[in-house]
């Protein structure tokens, strides 16, 4: 028997990935951000209905695990697309551009706001992101200032004010997108409300950081994965619980749950639209530029996303909760995606 050659091999490898390059595939694949499946999976089903075309296949991956899928290349068994509730981190770009993925189109399309719900018939509460830092923070300040295991159980234990209940909230796993800016943008917050800790990002910014992102694992923060509705359904029977998801997710679900104010603000469509409700982030959705030309309708899909019947202020995204983008910022998007304009390399 012939054994083959290194350079057999490799020749062989590259015919492959060629092949699944230019194969082309009838239909468009989209992996991702939990968060974004909902407007990704409407829009998908009204580009069908408008254009007769078969309706993109979605899945929820989380934002983490669609970005995986994404950069692992080029060809008919990787996905064209993928949502994220962030932006792409540095670290997906390299891998991207490691397996060949260069070309990456970014579409930014609205704003969302992370919720912290509770249960109609759990006992109204309002919080602060400190309180939330030392409710569900891994290490928190003690009356010393030194830093220690999480010590609360109560929330009263966080805030005398608070209710006299037990902390329990369901939330997203580290793969979420959700769990990022939740991390970034209430956990972070709250812990900078720290004397010390604002010391500590100027001196170490990367034990600042795992100080501050770090939650809990002793049964508190319960990881749920990405399926938003087990996290309503957990809300549900227990009502003195909270959960974490975002802003589209509590209005498809008001008739079972309600958001909790942050510091003294509802979240509500137009707070998070101007920007005075304090947890809030973009969405986004990331396409391969080379697969316009293999994947049946990719480049049209993409197109239809960003038309104003779909994603501006009077679309029918905005009636599922998607904060539209400012008109500056959509007119910018607009133009990346009809001119074609990849995303830097790093």
């Amino acid at each position: 028997m012939k054994l083959s050659t290194p350079k057999t091999l490799v020749l062989t490898a590259l015919m492959l990935i060629t092949s699944l390059a230019s194969a082309g595939k009838n239909n468009i694949d989209i992996v991702g951000s939990s968060t974004v499946y909902p407007f990704s999976t409407v829009a998908a089903e009204r580009f069908s209905q408008a254009t007769g075309h078969l309706a993109p296949k979605i899945e929820s991956t989380g934002s983490g695990g669609g970005m995986k899928l994404f950069c692992k290349g080029i060809g008919a068994n990787t996905p064209d697309v993928t949502n994220s509730s962030r932006r792409i981190k540095k670290s997906e770009q390299k891998l991207c551009a490691k397996n060949g993925v260069n070309d990456i189109l970014e579409v930014k399309i609205g704003y969302d706001g992370i919720v912290i719900a509770q249960s109609l018939d759990g006992k109204s509460i309002s919080l602060t992101r400190k309180e939330l830092f030392l409710a569900l923070g891994k290490e928190v300040p003690n009356s010393s200032g030194k830093l220690v295991p999480n010590p609360n159980k109560m929330w009263s234990d966080v805030n005398s004010s608070l209710p006299d209940t037990t902390i329990r909230v369901y939330g997203p796993p580290p793969t979420s997108g959700t769990r990022d800016a939740f991390s970034e943008l209430v956990l972070e917050k709250g812990c900078e409300t720290d004397d010390a800790l604002k010391i500590l990002k100027k001196s170490d910014k990367k034990t600042y950081k795992a100080i501050c992102h770090g939650v809990r694992e002793d049964g508190v923060y319960i990881e749920v994965g990405e399926n938003d509705n087990i996290i309503v359904q957990k809300l549900s029977s227990n009502p003195d619980t909270l959960g974490i998801f975002g802003f589209s997710f509590l209005e498809e679900n008001r008739d079972k749950v309600r958001g909790i104010d942050i510091e003294g603000i509802a979240p509500e469509f137009e707070a998070i639209a101007d920007g005075s409700y304090p947890i809030s982030r973009p969405l986004f959705f990331y396409a391969k530029i080379a697969h316009y030309g293999t994947v049946d309708n990719l480049r049209e899909f993409v197109e239809f996303f960003v038309q104003p019947e779909v994603m501006g202020d009077d679309g029918f995204l905005a009636d599922r909760g998607l904060i539209p983008l400012p008109v500056d910022e959509y007119d910018a998007i607009n133009k990346t995606v009809f001119e074609n304009q990849a995303m830097s390399q790093l």
